[in-house]
């Protein structure tokens, strides 16, 4: 597809992650819509240096915002889940 850098948009840090991050070594991230989980793993090992063991995707649908001058449609994006082999972290900070 392209290079890691542009599969991979962000980390995601939220409580629920940050919680899996701890317990089952599993990482979420934003990515690409148009990526598969096969580029998105090959991402993850290239960046990271590390083993990944499991993908899991979920494509979510933008929802409507209402504003003052109207409503507008947020676009959809895809949330990967992404478990690393036992006794490997990634550092994300």
């Amino acid at each position: 597809m392209h290079a890691p850098h542009y599969i991979l948009r962000r980390p995601l840090l939220t409580e629920k992650s940050t919680r899996a991050m701890e317990d089952a070594n599993v990482y979420a991230f934003e990515v690409d819509r148009r990526a598969s989980k096969t580029d998105i793993k090959n991402a993850v090992e290239e960046l990271f240096g590390v083993k990944v063991v499991k993908v899991n995707t979920q494509t979510r649908k933008g929802g409507s915002r209402r504003y003052r001058y109207g409503t507008v449609e947020a676009g959809e994006w895809k949330r990967a889940m992404v478990r690393v082999a036992e006794g490997q972290t990634i550092e994300l900070f």
